[in-house]
């Protein structure tokens, strides 16, 4: 089966998460590819800098001073650590970004965000290639396009473009919260892209759940069976998500 995992939130900050993780995903037997966010990461190596985080919509406002920054941060020191804790665990990883090999091409989303990339195209060969040597590709929420240009890309929008062109089975987004809260404040078991819709537009999915679901709408438009987001705080959590039990909230079409 081919799995695409993405790691954001609070997962990515203590090297203990990051190795459970690892060895985690390192035990599968399908075609993984990891996509990563870095968000707080960002916000905390700016902050040291004296560089203030501005938000619009939910969407870190992207100066040359902050694409430096995302380079250097997502490309660079998130990336770098995840695929040292794959390697500890086994795996043979490879870091990369969605500039390597035309991976993920984006566009400017909107002229106030400043370098913030839509993902508008997204070619797979470099990961079916490297998953059949038995590489994992660990892939940095960083775009570009023909030009030479470089984008900070939401890593949710990411992992979800990266499914697509990969044609995985199942797109798993590991995250800080237990799953999709509905209307009662409970956690949803599953949800269709109409009943995702309606929770974005009656204000219950807001900021990083909204932005997950419409990725997660993308996704399976785009051909993806599956969508889970789930606590990646739980130990076990993808092998049981692999076997089916009731973790998390399932996107279905």
């Amino acid at each position: 089966m081919k799995l695409l995992v993405k790691i954001g939130g609070t997962l990515l900050d203590s090297p203990e998460s990051r190795a459970r993780l690892a060895g985690e995903i390192a035990k599968l037997d399908d075609a993984v590819v990891v996509v990563h966010g870095g968000g707080r990461q960002m916000t905390h190596y700016l902050a040291e800098r004296g560089v203030a985080s501005r938000f619009v919509n939910g969407l870190r406002v992207t100066t040359p001073e902050v694409i430096d920054a995302v380079l250097k941060v997502f490309a660079g020191t998130v990336n770098t650590d995840l695929v040292g804790a794959f390697r500890a665990a086994g795996a043979r990883p490879v870091g990369l970004t969605g500039l390597d090999s035309g991976l993920v091409d984006a566009e400017p989303l909107d002229a106030d965000l400043g370098a913030v990339g839509k993902p508008v195209r997204s070619d797979a060969r470099i990961l079916n290639l490297l998953v059949r040597e038995g590489y994992l590709p660990v892939v940095a929420c960083v775009a570009g396009d023909a030009k030479g240009g470089v984008y900070n890309v939401n890593a949710d929008q990411m992992a979800a473009a990266c499914a697509s062109s990969f044609a995985a089975e199942k797109l798993i987004f590991l995250t800080d919260v237990d799953g999709v809260k509905g209307a009662e404040d409970g956690i949803l078991e599953s949800l269709t892209p109409q009943e995702a819709a309606e929770l974005i537009r009656s204000g219950v999915a807001t900021g990083g759940m909204q932005a997950k679901l419409e990725a997660a709408v993308s996704a399976l438009t785009t051909g993806v069976g599956e969508i889970v987001i789930a606590p990646g705080a739980k130990m076990g959590v993808v092998a049981e998500i692999l076997a089916g039990r009731p973790i998390g909230t399932r996107v279905v079409s």
